[in-house]
């Protein structure tokens, strides 16, 4: 059935605000290099991400004109498992040009795709395919992969806004040849999908059967339990196992390259030529040139990318990384290692994308078959005995269980030391999540589905920023006292700005007997990322 446009709007872009707040971050030059840049996904919904190019008549426009179109598509070149398809940037465009145009070096439309490469001896290799505009070319040229022969290729993608649409290039059926999944026909996941995915991990675990392919212990964090992966119900959230780690760079003029030196040094020079011819450049340090900002960073906000760049390092955790070809060979997590990792090494209690994931709803319903399609892209069983996605026992084991949301505040202490992915949220690792824990219970409905109210009371300073958080018994509705902890539960109203330095009532629950904000946009997960 195809899906409906949703008659909760204000639900929607509550759920597509904390999803712009899941992970972004600047990563340029190694995998410790930590950095929020300007236009992260996690800016608040009122900050300025016009392109460069935008004049001050376009400044004032009314806010409404400025929102960018929340549904984008990319255009899937020919033959993408092959290294030919790989090197071939993908172009974005708007799903509907009615709406608005789609711009790549907009951090709240960008789109991002990640490749994972798996020779017939059990190598594991990483490389990202470039994004661009449709009808611009690459800031600088991209980095040709080896994909050697009988070498199994897998691909995912992620975005940070609402619904991704995957279309064939035109020239031939790039998305049959890729076996690429989207959700389901009428009803996409949202901000993910893949193509060969299911293949990939059929032939990574072949691999590891053999001995050839060995993924690395999980080793013991600093609290003394396991380290977590993505399956872990400490980490995931309304959408686990969803958007990549991938980031590129853009240029002053909107064009996008791969992240790795040769595309650095001509963005460099693209800049020293373009301050060269710039009037307003002096060099004698009394102006400063318009154009003479370097490359900005583009990030995927990813449970993936908040693991193995913030909870791993605060937890003393190293996750599982492979080869980049597309950035120098460095090293670097990717979603099909992680979910590598998970399989191997989680244990009970193991977080499978329940039913009532919003990215697996199809017209706001659950739906097994979706909820398939999903899981077979991160290597999950499909939905049985065991395995049967539960709504509400997810949201139990996520609130209740020592394994959930309790050991993030038991490593408090570990947290607090360690820093914000977003700090326009919270100052410190633990603020943030406990902001994006107390968003959870709300988009996953669990509220309706264990009768409770939201657990995760925040405390907020008057810069709206979450300061800090306690977690209370879910059997109980909180009565916080003073005025400085959130308040009684509430719903935004359309009009209203729920970004962290806005809301003061930080502890929202669903007024309705819908699944959660985020089940009502099947789109998928603004936050976390996600």
């Amino acid at each position: 059935m195809a899906r409906k446009d949703l008659a909760q709007p204000s639900r929607r872009e509550h759920a597509r605000r904390w999803k712009r707040s899941k992970v972004s971050i600047a990563l340029i030059g190694g995998p410790v290099i930590l950095a929020v840049v300007a236009g992260s996904v996690f800016a608040a919904e009122g900050r300025d991400h016009r392109g460069p190019r935008q004049n001050q008549a376009a400044a004032a426009q009314p806010v409404a004109a400025a929102t960018p179109d929340p549904k984008c598509t990319l255009l899937v070149p020919d033959n993408p498992l092959t290294a030919g398809g790989l090197a071939t940037p993908y172009r974005l465009v708007a799903s509907d040009p009615a709406q608005g145009p789609c711009r790549e070096a907009n951090p709240d439309q960008s789109a991002f795709v990640e490749a994972a490469i798996l020779t017939p001896n059990g190598k594991l290799s990483v490389y990202n395919p470039l994004v661009t505009d449709k009808g611009t070319r690459p800031a600088a040229r991209t980095a040709r992969p080896s994909v050697p022969r009988g070498s199994t290729v897998g691909i995912w993608f992620g975005f940070n806004s609402a619904d991704l649409t995957l279309r064939t290039s035109g020239r031939a059926d790039s998305l049959a040849q890729g076996k690429c999944v989207n959700g389901l026909p009428g009803s996409v996941f949202g901000q993910f999908a893949y193509c060969n995915a299911p293949a990939f991990f059929r032939a990574a675990n072949t691999q590891i059967a053999r001995g050839h392919l060995r993924i690395p212990a999980l080793g013991r964090a600093r609290d003394g339990l396991p380290c977590p992966t993505t399956r872990d119900f400490s980490v995931v959230d309304q959408d686990g196992s969803d958007n990549v780690v991938t980031h590129y760079l853009a240029d002053a003029h909107g064009r996008i390259a791969q992240n790795n030196a040769a595309s650095r040094a001509a963005l460099r020079k693209g800049t020293r030529l373009a301050n060269h011819g710039d009037r307003h450049h002096r060099h004698n340090g009394k102006a400063g040139s318009a154009t003479h900002g370097g490359p900005k960073d583009l990030a995927n906000g990813s449970d993936n990318l908040l693991l193995t760049q913030f909870m791993d390092p605060a937890l003393g955790c190293k996750p599982f990384t492979a080869p980049d070809q597309s950035s120098d060979g460095h090293a670097t997590s990717a979603l099909a290692l992680d979910e590598l990792s998970a399989a191997a090494d989680q244990k009970t209690p193991i977080a499978l994308v329940p039913q009532n994931d919003p990215m697996t709803l199809v017209d706001g319903r659950t739906s097994v078959a979706k909820t398939n399609a999903y899981r077979a892209g991160v290597d999950m069983p499909a939905v049985g005995a065991g395995a049967d996605g539960d709504g509400a026992a997810f949201c139990a084991t996520l609130f209740r269980d020592p394994a959930g949301i309790q050991r993030v505040f038991k490593d408090k202490t570990l947290f607090e030391k360690a820093p914000s992915p977003d700090p326009a949220m919270a100052p410190n690792l633990f603020g943030f999540l406990a902001s994006r824990a107390n968003q959870t219970f709300t988009n996953l409905g669990c509220d309706r589905l264990l009768g409770a109210a939201d657990p995760v009371i925040l405390t907020t300073n008057a810069n709206g920023l979450v300061t800090d958080a306690v977690l209370t018994a879910l059997s109980r509705t909180p009565t916080p006292a003073g005025t400085s902890p959130s308040a009684s539960p509430s719903t935004p109203s359309a009009d209203t700005d729920t970004s962290p330095a806005a809301a003061k009532a930080t502890s929202p629950t669903s007024a309705s007997g819908s699944p959660s904000p985020k089940a009502q946009q099947p789109h998928g997960d603004h936050r976390y990322g996600s």
